[in-house]
């Protein structure tokens, strides 16, 4: 692949971020009832920051949880790795029942990385609402399936690939197009 661009440097994922996190306070009238769930891999550490956001603008800090969504997916194949997929369980540490969770991930593309965590969610309980903040969101849907929180829209084509990279899982933040 081909790096075309970076479009999102530390500092602009820092100002993304600190918006989303008004924009879920705002639409949510502050964090009564709030969840933040992370989906793994880069959903995670978005989601974490997003708590200490909401911390010191709140001064109270949401709970926040993990999804491994892998066995959720249906467009993953696992028959070439010649092992069976494990099932992770999902780390929430509190109850999700009649709570709004906000689905935390990096980037929305089909809507099926969304689905699968729904299902996710579903299993373990039956929240008040769920809502969906992602860092980019670069068109492309297959699922009716739509973000309440966007860090920066990013039209892309199918010949184009977003490439998130945060200083947890990677060596620093950026978020750049590359060209398959």
């Amino acid at each position: 692949m081909k790096k075309k661009a970076t479009v999102l440097d530390t500092s602009a994922i820092n100002r993304a971020l600190t918006r989303i996190a008004h924009e879920i306070l705002e639409k949510n009238k502050g964090v009564e009832g709030l969840m933040l769930v992370g989906i793994k891999t880069r959903g995670l550490p978005l989601a974490n920051r997003l708590r200490d956001k909401i911390a010191h603008i709140e001064g109270v800090e949401i709970p926040i949880g993990e999804l491994d969504i892998t066995l959720y997916r249906d467009d993953l194949k696992h028959a070439n790795t010649n092992t069976e997929p494990t099932l992770q369980e999902a780390k929430l540490n509190e109850q999700i029942s009649g709570k709004n969770i906000i689905l935390v991930d990096d980037v929305l593309f089909t809507g099926r990385t969304v689905r699968a965590a729904m299902d996710a969610l579903i299993d373990q309980g039956r929240p008040s609402q769920i809502q969906l903040a992602v860092l980019v969101d670069r068109g492309h849907r297959e699922l009716p399936i739509r973000a309440d929180y966007i860090g920066k829209n990013i039209p892309t084509s199918q010949d184009e690939v977003i490439v998130v990279e945060l200083g947890e899982t990677d060596s620093n933040d950026q978020v750049s197009i590359y060209e398959k």
